[in-house]
Order: C-alpha cells, then sequence, then structure tokens
C-alpha cells in the first residue's frame, strides 16, 4: 500500500514538473503543459479515490493522530 500511493505522488510530482517545463520551453505555442496539469489532476483525484477505496476495504487504518474531539 505505502509503494502504491509513493508511486503516484511521485507520477504527480513528475507530471508538475513536465508542466513546468513545458510553460518555460513552450511559450503558450503547445497544449502540453495543459494536458500535463489535467495529467496531474487526474492522478491526484485517482490517488485521492483509491485511498478512499482502501481505507473502505479496510486495507488501512486511520491512526487517530491528532486532537481528539471529546476531549
Amino acid at each position: 500500500m505505502h509503494i502504491i500511493v509513493a508511486i503516484a505522488f511521485i507520477l504527480i510530482l513528475s507530471s508538475l514538473g513536465s508542466a513546468f517545463y513545458f510553460m518555460m520551453t513552450d511559450k503558450g505555442r503547445s497544449k502540453r503543459m495543459v494536458w500535463s496539469l489535467a495529467t496531474r489532476v487526474g492522478l491526484s483525484i485517482s490517488l485521492f479515490l483509491f485511498i478512499l477505496f482502501a481505507h473502505w476495504m479496510g486495507w488501512i487504518q486511520s491512526t487517530g493522530i491528532g486532537i481528539p474531539l471529546g476531549r
């Protein structure tokens, strides 16, 4: 589970980096930056939904880190 999330996070960051590169090199002449950012958004949404699904299936559990609300 940790490896899947780490790989997805690396893919999201690399997509963000490629969008920055295309923004600097293309100067608005192509849509490669837009596709990179759309890919990043899609990967981020997919990762979020996968984490929700994994929690629902019981593959991951919340750790309870933080301040309890009832105390």
